[in-house]
């Protein structure tokens, strides 16, 4: 298990892995997730990305783990091709992340 160490984000402390992970989704919220956007480069979430962030949420707090990308792209109602241009260099990472959640097991 990686060191949890606590950053500040939005003004927010919160609870992180060494990779930057949330790793207590109830700290979280929508001013979180932008400032998150707006540090990795994605810039001003559209409702498109809200859409992927919130089934991420909405996944991880029912099942207690992320969905795979391919379970990402079927279940979120946002194709595999657009999740990539959402969420640029790996989708299910960087969407979990501005979700606030853990990272998705499966992901290196």
């Amino acid at each position: 298990m990686t060191a949890l160490s606590q950053i500040t984000i939005a003004g927010k402390t919160v609870d992180v892995d060494g990779e930057g992970y949330m790793q207590k989704p109830e700290q979280w919220d929508k001013s979180i997730a932008q400032d998150i956007a707006d540090d990795v480069g994605i810039g001003e979430l559209n409702p498109r990305h809200w859409m992927v962030i919130e089934y991420m949420r909405k996944r991880f707090l029912e099942a207690g783990t992320a969905p795979s990308i391919r379970a990402l792209g079927k279940e979120s109602g946002v194709p595999i091709k657009e999740l990539y241009q959402l969420f640029p260099k790996g989708p299910a990472k960087l969407a979990a992340r501005i979700a606030g959640i853990p990272k998705p097991r499966g992901c290196i």
